[in-house]
């Protein structure tokens, strides 16, 4: 993985908290902080996903299309595989 530094200013305290966490997880501060910033971006675009379906889905036109849809293939086996 290829890495590039960064530098950022943020208050002492958080810099303390962070130092506290890394070593209780046996993680440099480098380390610490690359995996709180990814997880909370993959949070970030779970949750940008989630809102994207609901828009979608809260439109109710498209939301009786996909359930009449879902409702034609309620029940139909793959026995032979599907035809597309």
């Amino acid at each position: 993985m290829n890495t590039q530094k960064v530098a950022i200013t943020m208050p002492e305290a958080l810099v303390k908290k962070i130092d506290t966490l890394s070593r209780q997880k046996g993680l440099s501060r480098s380390r610490y902080i690359t995996l709180v910033v990814s997880e909370k971006i993959d949070d970030d675009k779970k949750q940008l996903i989630t809102e994207c379906y609901n828009k979608i889905f809260s439109d109710e036109v498209i939301w009786k299309e996909q359930l009449e849809i879902s409702r034609r293939f309620d029940g139909v086996g793959n026995e032979g595989g599907q035809e597309w």
